[in-house]
């Protein structure tokens, strides 16, 4: 018969053992109030853009990403905005490609505002990436990009796309 092992030390960190066939695995849990993530359960998902979308001159546009290529943040990714309720800082990554070579920019935007801003870039696109701190309750990513002249976003996984993962909870 198996059993798991729970010891603790006087640091406050208990260890939960586990036996397997195969020898033993152990899971160390931190000392923390509140939800404490494992390796393998953390929220992550990966969203590109699959039709068409046109963007208007000289203003930044929300961009729409409605195809997945993994999404296991359990229903945190919706109508192309992300609301973490996991309080942490999130890797966020965006791209961009126009369907021609365009001025555009890219933008992440928290809670409806600009939070950080891509350089301008000549070509047909660009990418930016920045780690956000989101408190778990309130706090929504979206992605916006500004063209200086009327265009059409490039569709597919790896032309307009939309990916983050939750680095280290709070």
């Amino acid at each position: 018969m198996s059993s798991i092992v729970i010891s603790g030390d006087t640091s406050g960190a208990i260890t939960l053992a586990a036996p397997s066939v195969a020898g033993t695995n152990t899971a160390t849990l931190p000392a923390a109030a509140g939800t404490v993530m494992v390796s393998g359960n953390m929220p992550t998902f990966s969203y590109y853009q699959s039709s068409a979308q046109t963007l208007s001159t000289g203003v930044a546009t929300k961009l729409t990403f409605t195809s997945s290529d993994w999404d296991t943040t359990g229903g945190m990714y919706s109508s192309s905005r992300f609301t973490p309720t996991v309080a942490g800082y999130y890797q966020i990554n965006c791209g961009f490609q126009a369907a021609s070579s365009v001025d555009n920019q890219l933008y992440i935007y928290k809670n409806g505002s600009v939070f950080y801003q891509g350089q301008e870039s000549t070509t047909a696109g660009s990418s930016l990436s920045s780690l956000v701190y989101c408190n778990g309750s309130t706090d929504y990513i979206e992605i916006y990009a500004y063209v200086g002249t009327t265009g059409t976003c490039a569709t597919g996984a790896t032309k307009t796309w939309f990916n983050g993962c939750l680095m280290r909870s709070a």
